[in-house]
């Protein structure tokens, strides 16, 4: 008889976890997996959400991110220093300020890749940000309806240092937080905990610390303010993009 040992890291036993970046995504499985990158992708996603526009998450801006964009008829955003007029990038005002696209290629290193990872292990997976995050969690809450025993992972998505290790960004535990807050399970793991009690411990001072956090005052410094004051947008999103196919698509 084979004994099989759980990893002590898969959060198992409870109904909600929590963990970081694609390896915390690949550890801590979920039948219904929220990903959280606040600054920018899934802010993006959302922001897109509410134009109709439909988002393919893609792991690198490359030519093979051209050939993807091409195979489904979609815009394929370019870096932030590279847009220009009509161009769209990770930058959520530049989803807002475009028009006449349905369809979107969004490649990041952190959000989108996360997304693209988990796309083929048969959960599901939404797009959560601060925006979005009571959103999410109601339509979380009515899923669980009819799938008592699934188990909710929050992801967040975190940046990366300069050597490619992962730099723990708060704006993303904030929105995990958020959104685990909002669910209001008692089945937390502890790590789930910890997130809730990050975002409770904020959360009547937001917009104003997603400005002063690092990640907040790295975008400004380089030029994009309005990104960050989109991405304080608490609660102001009632769309809950759903990836299937590949394809985030708007969910009420």
């Amino acid at each position: 008889m084979i004994c099989r040992v759980t990893s002590p890291y898969a959060q198992d036993g409870f109904g909600v976890g929590f963990d970081w970046g694609p390896v915390g995504a690949g550890v801590v499985a979920g039948d219904i997996v929220a990903v959280v990158d606040v600054l920018s992708f899934t802010t993006a996603v959302t922001v897109a959400a509410d134009l109709g526009v439909d988002v393919y998450p893609y792991r690198w801006r490359d030519e093979t991110a051209v050939a993807y964009a091409e195979q489904y008829g979609a815009k394929l955003a370019v870096g932030r220093s590279e847009a220009g007029p009509g161009d769209v990038s990770l930058s959520p005002v530049s989803i807002r300020r475009v028009t006449g696209i349905t369809k979107l290629v969004l490649p990041s290193p952190n959000g989108s890749t996360i997304a693209k990872l988990l796309s083929d292990t048969g959960a599901t997976v939404i797009a959560v940000s601060l925006r979005n995050r009571l959103a999410a969690a109601e339509w979380v809450t009515r899923q669980l309806a009819g799938r008592p025993a699934a188990k909710v992972v929050a992801i967040a998505a975190g940046e990366r240092w300069k050597d490619g290790s992962l730099r723990p960004a708060v704006e993303d535990l904030w929105g995990a937080g958020g959104f685990l807050s909002a669910l209001r399970s008692d089945d937390l793991s502890p790590e789930a905990r910890a997130a809730v009690a990050a975002y409770d411990a904020v959360a009547g001072e937001l917009p104003k610390l997603l400005h002063e956090c690092a990640g907040g005052r790295e975008l400004t410094q380089y030029g994009y303010p309005e990104d960050v004051a989109i991405a304080a947008e608490v609660d102001q999103s009632r769309s809950v993009p759903v990836l299937r196919d590949g394809m985030m698509f708007r969910s009420t």
